[in-house]
C-alpha cells in the first residue's frame, strides 16, 4: 500500500461524545480539517459495535484521515452497549441501534463544521446499518458506500443459506460473545469503567440462544432485510463485495431491486476492504470511494455514474488452495443488472453422470440416460469446504474438491473445446425425492483441470423443507417426486479450454451447515433436472476501455509495537481407530501494543467441530475466545466458551462465560439452553 501523508487539507483528529435524547452518551472519534469551522465539509460516518479505541484503530487510522485530507470529516462512531458508548448491546440491528443512528446523523448535521451532508460507509455490520438506516431516509444522508453486507438477513446472511443452518452462525456467534464482554478503557470513562463492563457481562446474553429460536423467515429476520421495500432507499448506493466473501449475492440484488442511482463492485476478494483485500489484487478503494463521495455528497461530476453500472473480476482458471495472495483475471463490466447480455445455457444430467449442453435441436435423452441415480453421503463431505465466510486467513476457503466428490453424486461435462464464461448466479433444477421428511441438498460447481485437480466455483444449499418457503417450511413426503430450484451464488468465472464443469451433489456438507436430523437418501431423477448456467461473451473492446483503479493508498499507519506475531491453522483430524473427526480452526491473533494509547491486546479464538461416523447425534461445535487489554498495572482477561450440539429433536447449548481483573476472578456466568429443531 502506498502511504499518503501529504494532504490536500491539514487534519485534526479529537475523541468526544454523541449525548442522545434518552441521555445515552456515544463514543465518536472524528478526523477532519482544522479550518472545517470556517469552511464546513462532508461528514462519512462510520457505525459499528467493534471498539474504534481499541480492535478497528489500525484500520480506521489509514481510512478517515484519508478521507479527512481530502475535505471530508471521517466520523467513527461505537453502537451503544460497545466501546466507551453507554448502555448494553444485546442483539444486532435492533430498532434502537437504527433509531440512534438517525440522531447520530442529526446531530453530524448540525455541527458548524459540518455542510449538511453526510453518507455512510461500512463492511459488514456497518454496510448492513448502512443500508437499514437510509431506509429510514434521514434527511442528512445523502449517499452510502455498503460493503461486504446483505439486503435479506435470512437468506444471505451468516445465520442460514437456503433456509439450512450455517456453522458460521456459531463461529460469528462466538465472535460477538467476546467482543461483548469486553470493557470500555478506564482512560476515556473514567472510574465509571468497572460499572459498565459489568452490565455488560450481566446482560449482553447468549445471542446464539437467540438466533436459534428463529429458524424460519419470520418477522425476526424481516425487520433490516432492505429486500422488503426496495423503495424505501431513496438515496444513491454504492454496493461492493468480493467472491471469497459470504455477501456477494447482494450486489446483484441492489442492483436489481433499487431504483436509487447505484453502482456494483465485486472483486476476488475475502471479507475486507478492497484497498486491504485478498485475495489480490487488491485496489485503490479510497481513490474510487472520493470519487463517489465528491460526486453525491460534495454535487461535483466526477464521471463515475457514466461508467459501468457493475463492475467484476472475471477470475481465471487456478489450482485449488485453502488460500490465495492472488486470483489471476480481468475486470469485466455489465451497463446494467440484470444484464441483456447474460444468456442462460442449460445442461441436462444424465444417469451416465454427464452434463449434456442443451440446444434447440438436441434430440432426447436415450432410455440409459433416464434411470434414477441415488446418493447418501458421508458426514465427511464438507470437511474441506472452507467458512461460508472467508476472511483468507486463516486459510478458510475450499480445498481440492476431489476430497468431497467420492461422497457425493457427480455429473461432468466433456472436456471444453474453448473457454467458457459465466458472471451472474447459476441454478439448479432437481426432480428429486427423500426417504426422511427433513433433507438438505448441497451443491457444488467446480472447475476440472487438465489434471483432475477440482476447484470450487460456486455452491448453494437447500433446506428441502423449505422448497416453496422460507417462512412457511413443510415437511417432505418420503417417496414422493418434488421439483426445486436451487440457487447457487453468484460468481465471474472463466473455465479454460480443455477443463471440464462439474457439478457435485450431496446431501450434507458439514461443518458449513448443520445436517438433516437423520441420515438420508436422495434420490435424483436426471432426465427432468438441469444445470444452468449465466453465459457471457467476453467483451475486449469495453474492457480495454474501462479505467484501471489506482494502486492501494491509505493515510500513514497507526504506531503499534509487535509482542507476539499472529499464527493461523486449519486441521482435519481424523482418528481411524475411534472413528472420531475433527476440524480445528485455530486464529491466533498475537499480542501487539498501541503506541499513543499505551494499551496492549492479546487475543486468540479456536473452533473445534466434530463427529463420530455416521453418529448424527455426536455432531459438535465448539469455541473458546480469550482477549487480554492491559495498560501498566491494569488488566483485565476474558474467556467465552460456547458448546452447541443436537440430537435429531433439539439444539443444545452450553456456554460459559469468566471474567478476571489481574489474576482474580470477578465474573462468572454459565448457560445451558435447549431449543426445539424446526424443520432443521
Amino acid at each position: 500500500m502506498h502511504i499518503v501523508s501529504d494532504f490536500p487539507c491539514q487534519i485534526q483528529e479529537e475523541e468526544t461524545w454523541i449525548t442522545l435524547t434518552d441521555g445515552c452518551r456515544l463514543g465518536v472519534r472524528i478526523w477532519r480539517p482544522v479550518d472545517a469551522e470556517h469552511h464546513p465539509v462532508p461528514a462519512i460516518l462510520e457505525y459499528l459495535p467493534y471498539r474504534k479505541r481499541d480492535l478497528t484503530a489500525v484500520r480506521d487510522a489509514q481510512m478517515h484521515p484519508y478521507w479527512a485530507g481530502h475535505g471530508y470529516a471521517g466520523v467513527r462512531v461505537d453502537l451503544r452497549g460497545s466501546g466507551e458508548s453507554d448502555g448494553v448491546l444485546t442483539d444486532e440491528y435492533l430498532p434502537q441501534e437504527l433509531e440512534d443512528g438517525v440522531e447520530v446523523l442529526r446531530w453530524l448535521g448540525e455541527q458548524p463544521w459540518c455542510t449538511g451532508s453526510v453518507g455512510m460507509v461500512g463492511i459488514s455490520w456497518g454496510g448492513f446499518n448502512g443500508l437499514q438506516i437510509a431506509a429510514l431516509q434521514p434527511p442528512e444522508l445523502k449517499a452510502v458506500i455498503t460493503l461486504c453486507s446483505t439486503d435479506d438477513r435470512y437468506a444471505d446472511d451468516i445465520h442460514h443459506m437456503g433456509g439450512c443452518l450455517l456453522g458460521d452462525n456459531l463461529s460469528w456467534a462466538s465472535t460477538m460473545f467476546d467482543g461483548n464482554a469486553s470493557p470500555p478503557d478506564p482512560a476515556l470513562v473514567g472510574e465509571r469503567w468497572r460499572d459498565m463492563w459489568f452490565e455488560r457481562l450481566e446482560g449482553s446474553g447468549l445471542w446464539l440462544a437467540k438466533w436459534l429460536e428463529h429458524q424460519r423467515r419470520d418477522e425476526y429476520w424481516k425487520h433490516g432485510s432492505v429486500c422488503e421495500d426496495f423503495s424505501r432507499i431513496q438515496c444513491p448506493v454504492y454496493a461492493i463485495s468480493g467472491w471469497a466473501d459470504g455477501y456477494c449475492n447482494a450486489v446483484f440484488h441492489l442492483l436489481a431491486g433499487l431504483e436509487v442511482p447505484r453502482k456494483g463492485l465485486v472483486g476476488p476478494w475475502a471479507h475486507k476492504y478492497p484497498h486491504l483485500g485478498v485475495p489480490g489484487p487488491a485496489i485503490g478503494f479510497l481513490q474510487e470511494s472520493l470519487r463517489w463521495w465528491d460526486q453525491w455528497l460534495k454535487g461535483e461530476e466526477t464521471g463515475i455514474m457514466d461508467e459501468p453500472m457493475l463492475r467484476v473480476w472475471m477470475q481465471d482458471s487456478v489450482p485449488p488452495s485453502a488460500r490465495y495472495d492472488t486470483r489471476p483475471g480481468r475486470w469485466v463490466s455489465e451497463p446494467s443488472w440484470p444484464s441483456p447480455r447474460i444468456i442462460q445455457q442449460t445442461f441436462r444430467l444424465t444417469s451416465g453422470h454427464g452434463l449434456l449442453p442443451e440446444a434447440t435441436d438436441s434430440p432426447p435423452l436415450a432410455p440409459a440416460d433416464d434411470v434414477p441415480l441415488t446418493i447418501r453421503s458421508p458426514l465427511s463431505v464438507g470437511l474441506y469446504a472452507g467458512k461460508w465466510c472467508s476472511y483468507n486467513a486463516p486459510p478458510d476457503l475450499p480445498h481440492d474438491q476431489r476430497d468431497e466428490d467420492g461422497g457425493s453424486l457427480i455429473f461432468q461435462t466433456s472436456r471444453l473445446e474453448e473457454a467458457m464464461e459465466i458472471c451472474g448466479q447459476p441454478e439448479v433444477e432437481l426432480d428429486i425425492e427423500a426417504d426422511q421428511p427433513i433433507a438438505m441438498v448441497a451443491l457444488r460447481l467446480s472447475d476440472i483441470a487438465m489434471d483432475d485437480k477440482a476447484t470450487r466455483v460456486s455452491y448453494g444449499l437447500l433446506n428441502l423443507t423449505h422448497r416453496d418457503s422460507d417462512e412457511f417450511p413443510e415437511p417432505l413426503m418420503p417417496g414422493k417426486r418434488y421439483r426445486v430450484r436451487i440457487k447457487l451464488k453468484h460468481i465471474a468465472q472463466q473455465f479454460a479450454a480443455g477443463h471440464a464443469i462439474r457439478l457435485s451433489l450431496s446431501t450434507s456438507y458439514w461443518p458449513l451447515a448443520w445436517p438433516s436430523p437423520k441420515p438420508v437418501k436422495l434420490t435424483i431423477n436426471p432426465a427432468a433436472s438441469c444445470l444452468l448456467l449465466p453465459c457471457r461473451q467476453p467483451q475486449p473492446r469495453e474492457e480495454a476501455s474501462l479505467n484501471a483503479f489506482g494502486e492501494p493508498e491509505g493515510a500513514p499507519p497507526l504506531a503499534r509495537t509487535l509482542i507476539q506475531p499472529s499464527q493461523e491453522e486449519w486441521r482435519v483430524i481424523r482418528d481411524m481407530g475411534s472413528d472420531n473427526n475433527i476440524l480445528e480452526v485455530i486464529n491466533d491473533e498475537g499480542s501487539y501494543r498501541l503506541d499513543d494509547i499505551d494499551l496492549t491486546i492479546t487475543a486468540k479464538v479456536v473452533e473445534r467441530y466434530s463427529y463420530s461416523y455416521d453418529n448424527y447425534d455426536s455432531l459438535s461445535g465448539w469455541t473458546e475466545w480469550r482477549r487480554t487489554f492491559r495498560r501498566g498495572d491494569w488488566e483485565v482477561h476474558t474467556i467465552a466458551r460456547t458448546l452447541m450440539t443436537a440430537d435429531a429433536e433439539n439444539f443444545r447449548l452450553r456456554a460459559t462465560l469468566d471474567a478476571y481483573e489481574g489474576n482474580s476472578r470477578i465474573f462468572s456466568k454459565t448457560w445451558d439452553e435447549e431449543i426445539p429443531r424446526d424443520l432443521v
